[in-house]
């Protein structure tokens, strides 16, 4: 019996000195945490694989292994990041019992992605690298802001389908909705340095955004 019991003793003594195998796709969401910071924190041309790497806690083989380069280092960021905010407007759009708080919960999504501190960052990075680097610019446009007018977009369409609101022209609709909310504390933050506004102001926006939309398309019964 003690042979046993030191047997296994040491089995779990090696088991615990084994390092544990992290899935690929975990990896993946560490290196774009740590991609984020370094880009939103300098610049696109001045951030290097290195040090993504070494902020990710990864070796730069392993990055690479995943990552082929910093062109898609950078679009799998954003996508990333959109692709998690896309899964939180459809999951706001399944309760249709008040529309009003409906539109003000999707819309605060929107409002708490385009204009959250490393977006504005972002941004701000994109701008300033156009001259240099256009494809990054291009690759913002179709991957981050695309995407976040046509969730919307997809998200009206349901409640029309529902019969709650009536639109001509959804995309367009939703287009001009996500500015009504958006646009002006970003163009501020952007271009005029002004500190983004706190939550309980950016919350009063988007409350009467809902309520001023919806009076010009919700449903009459």
């Amino acid at each position: 019996m003690a042979e046993i019991d030191t047997q296994k003793t040491d089995q779990d003594k090696r088991c615990r000195g084994r390092p544990q195998v992290r899935p690929d796709d975990e990896t993946r969401q560490v290196i774009y945490e740590a991609a984020r910071y370094e880009f939103a924190a300098n610049s696109y041309a001045a951030t290097s694989i290195e040090a993504v790497a070494r902020r990710a806690g990864v070796s730069t083989k392993t990055l690479y292994r995943l990552i082929p380069n910093k062109a898609a280092l950078f679009e799998g960021m954003v996508s990333d990041r959109i692709d998690r905010f896309v899964s939180e407007v459809n999951l706001r759009a399944t309760n249709p019992e008040n529309i009003e708080e409906a539109l003000y919960a999707a819309l605060m999504a929107c409002a708490d992605l385009a204009l959250a501190e490393e977006v504005i960052a972002l941004q701000r990075m994109v701008l300033q690298e156009t001259g240099k680097f256009s494809d990054v610019a291009g690759m913002f446009y179709s991957n981050a802001i695309q995407p976040t007018a046509a969730a919307l977009a997809d998200w009206l369409r349901v409640q029309q389908k529902r019969g709650l609101i009536v639109l001509d022209d959804v995309d367009e609709a939703a287009g001009m909705l996500l500015g009504m909310v958006t646009s002006a504390p970003r163009r501020a933050a952007l271009f005029g340095r002004v500190p983004l506004p706190p939550h309980s102001q950016i919350e009063t926006r988007a409350r009467t955004c809902a309520a001023l939309f919806l009076r010009g398309c919700q449903a009459r019964t």
